[in-house]
């Protein structure tokens, strides 16, 4: 990580200020491009297979994606914020501990949890016939039979989405003023009272805004989904796409998919768009933690210590077991080498434009930058197959195009762009530049004006400015999103399945063909690889909210 970032920070002082304002320019039309071309197939005429999907299975896919976010939305909401409110507010032993284990399970892919504990709670998996050899009656083993269905892939994604809401939930609990709440007391009202009526109302953007986040990574999944049999629109999209041979019905698919994302944001901030929330900052809530003993102290540490059990510990000690027992390692280190090289290369470039984006909203800042910028920010909300989808359709159309002109000099047709990396590369870029600008943009705002002045006062030019002031100071911000976007493409299966050449095989796609094929075990080593290399920005984030 160090080289990509000496190499970022070389390719920066060979650039000229200007240069940034085109990055920015491009950087809007690459994320631009697959949502106008997603959008464009809304007013084409409706193909004889979107006629039968409007008949037959979309109001299945609407139903589904519907009641699956629901689910998620509940179950992150239900861990995350009791566990973020209990390790804000009171003090118990193993509490600093719990507070960042309670990150891990965001490591995990919910559909690497899902293969895993598919395998061990399956008919002839070890708890079952466990459960049968001591002869206990059908109705206890029920549940678990049930686990691939709708409830079983909301419980797979609430297990390793609910850090996002407990991470909200905890900065907004630690931000409450104690005066409000001390107001609440001294009208009589108790502390779940309290609770109730005066933190978790102040503290919903935070809540919203992790549960929002749950939710589109929800409506992205598909290894998940795909896995357990149920039918939603990215599963939809892929089986048009591939199933079907229909790209025109893929799209007005994915169309309708990101109109429903849209509409979830919308509805979202609507519900609170004339609610302000301030907090005065006198005495904060971790000012006056409460001091917990016996057997409150052990059931706070018990339902803090569940969601890390079952979303971390105990699938890793599966995969572990699988690994050392079952593994075959000759082809592993060939799709590492995929998957690392790819995810290093796209990652460097991503927060390469992310940074230029970065200093040309600091050095010229405007309306029509802003909106620019607005727009690079849309990709994170698009699914990876909503995505996959808008960059094959026109670089497919460029293939064609390419063909043409070369079958005069007797050329045979090609996949130029659409079957070569540079379009998942491309792909990767429309989805996650917004991750590394986020990172990037937060680091740069730290860093005061009156810096920029000191500098140019002795003598340095704008990109002396950056590259020997700001550059040491943003080392960090730096790093975090270079780790992040690195650790999200490596994640990343249904644009990556879509998108990828052929004989070309990451660990996703490798643990997702594995585990299509029933053989779940052999699945464990490019899974736990992910989940190791997935670790990293987790402790990284930890460290991070720890300085803060």
């Amino acid at each position: 990580m160090a080289v990509v970032l000496s190499k970022i920070i070389g390719c920066f002082r060979s650039l000229r200020p200007n240069a940034f304002l085109l990055i920015t320019v491009v950087a809007a039309l690459c994320v631009a491009l697959p949502i106008g071309v997603i959008f464009a197939y809304l007013f084409t005429g409706a193909s004889d297979v979107w006629t039968h999907l409007l008949d037959t299975l979309l109001g299945r896919y609407v139903a589904n994606s519907a009641w699956l976010s629901l689910l998620v939305a509940c179950g992150v909401v239900v861990i995350g914020v009791p566990t973020a409110w209990i390790v804000s507010v009171y003090r118990f032993p193993g509490r600093s501990i719990l507070s960042w284990l309670l990150l891990l399970p965001m490591a995990y892919p919910a559909y690497i949890l899902a293969y895993t504990y598919t395998s061990v709670l399956d008919f002839s998996g070890p708890v079952l016939t466990w459960m049968r050899e001591m002869g206990m009656s059908e109705w206890l083993m029920a549940p678990l039979l049930g686990l691939r269905s709708l409830p079983g892939a909301a419980l797979m994604l609430s297990l390793v989405l609910y850090p996002y809401v407990y991470l909200m939930s905890r900065a907004a609990f630690l931000d409450q003023s104690v005066n409000l709440m001390e107001a609440g007391y001294t009208l009589g009202q108790g502390r779940w009272a309290v609770f109730r009526r005066v933190v978790m109302p102040m503290s919903r953007p935070a809540i919203a805004a992790g549960t929002m986040l749950a939710i589109m990574e929800t409506l992205a999944d598909f290894g998940t989904v795909q896995f357990f049999g149920v039918q939603t629109f990215t599963t939809g999209i892929v089986r048009t796409y591939y199933g079907l041979g229909d790209t025109i019905g893929a799209a007005q698919l994915s169309s309708l998919l990101l109109g429903f994302v849209a509409f979830l944001v919308l509805a979202e901030r609507v519900s609170r768009h004339r609610i302000r929330y301030y907090s005065d900052r006198l005495r904060k809530l971790d000012q006056t933690a409460v001091e917990v003993r016996g057997l409150k102290a052990v059931l706070m540490q018990l339902l803090c210590c569940l969601p890390i059990f079952f979303g971390f510990l105990l699938p890793t000690a599966i995969l572990l077991k699988w690994i050392f027992i079952y593994a075959e390692w000759q082809s592993l280190w060939r799709l590492t080498w995929n998957s690392f090289a790819l995810a290093g290369v796209v990652s460097a470039i991503i927060v390469f434009m992310a940074l230029a984006i970065a200093y040309a909203n600091r050095l010229y800042p405007s309306k029509w930058l802003f909106y620019l910028t607005v727009v690079v920010g849309l990709g994170y909300a698009l699914p990876g197959v909503v995505v996959a989808i808008g960059v094959l359709i026109p670089f497919g159309n460029l293939d064609s195009l390419i063909s043409d002109m070369l079958s005069i000099f007797g050329v045979q047709p090609s996949l130029w762009l659409s079957g070569s990396l540079f379009a998942l590369g491309f792909a990767y870029l429309v989805r996650f530049l917004a991750v590394g600008y986020g990172n990037v943009s937060s680091g740069l705002s730290r860093i005061r004006p009156s810096l920029d002045q000191s500098g140019r006062l002795l003598g340095l030019s704008q990109m002396g400015v950056l590259h020997r002031l700001h550059m040491p100071l943003m080392r960090g911000s730096v790093m975090t999103a270079i780790l992040v976007c690195f650790v999200d493409i490596l994640k990343e299966l249904p644009a990556t399945m879509i998108l990828r050449p052929f004989n070309f095989n990451t660990l996703a796609v490798k643990a997702y063909e594995l585990a299509g094929d029933e053989r779940l075990i052999d699945a464990a080593a490019p899974s736990l690889m992910i989940v190791v290399v997935g670790l990293l920005p987790v402790i990284w984030l930890n460290r991070s909210v720890g300085r803060e």
